[in-house]
């Protein structure tokens, strides 16, 4: 019992994660706090089957991506579908001409993210396809490989590269949508 016990108190270093990733895919604190509860008790009652010395967070991870398919997921009858296929790479920064002839220190990336608000990405976010949202959130904001992000999600890894990529293209075009509204940009590229 006294593994238990330690096991319960290193899988609890890892709830804010947790919390932080639910509240991004269920968009609603008490949704997300319910699914990192959720997954915190399948966790425990699992513990028999977590493999010491294998990665625990990644483990967690995928128990809350799989509570979020299996039970909150299943609340939508169907999921948002998208096509992107026609955005090209680059989009945003292609479209904001100031920035492309600024020379700095800072990288491409952030010198465009910087002309965002936290609420302006948060929604680009948040209005992501869902088949996206998962991979991107997993990648992009808790720092999973793509293997890891294969296994949680249970499909291959060329997939799981596809849906970021397009997940990715998906967010500029969307923060181009605002840098427009903003003024940012005055021609339509």
């Amino acid at each position: 019992m006294a593994d238990k016990a330690l096991f319960a108190e290193e899988a609890l270093r890892y709830a804010p994660q947790l919390l932080s990733t639910a509240l991004r895919m269920t968009l609603n604190r008490s949704d997300a706090e319910d699914l990192v509860q959720e997954t915190m008790l399948k966790a425990y009652r699992s513990y028999d089957s977590f493999q010491p010395g294998t990665n625990l967070r990644a483990w967690l991870f995928r128990i809350l991506t799989n509570n979020y398919i299996n039970g909150y997921n299943a609340k939508k009858v169907r999921p948002q579908e998208s096509e992107l296929g026609d955005l090209e790479d680059l989009y945003l920064y292609r479209h904001l001409p100031q920035l492309a002839n600024k020379a700095t220190g800072a990288s491409a990336e952030d010198e465009v993210l910087a002309l965002f608000t936290d609420d302006e990405v948060k929604s680009a976010l948040e209005h992501l396809p869902e088949q996206f949202l998962l991979p991107v959130l997993l990648a992009d904001i808790q720092d999973f490989s793509y293997q890891e992000i294969a296994d949680m999600l249970d499909v291959p890894i060329g997939t799981v590269m596809s849906r970021i990529h397009r997940g990715r293209k998906a967010l500029q075009k969307s923060l181009v949508d605002f840098a427009r509204d903003r003024g940012l940009i005055t021609s339509h590229g």
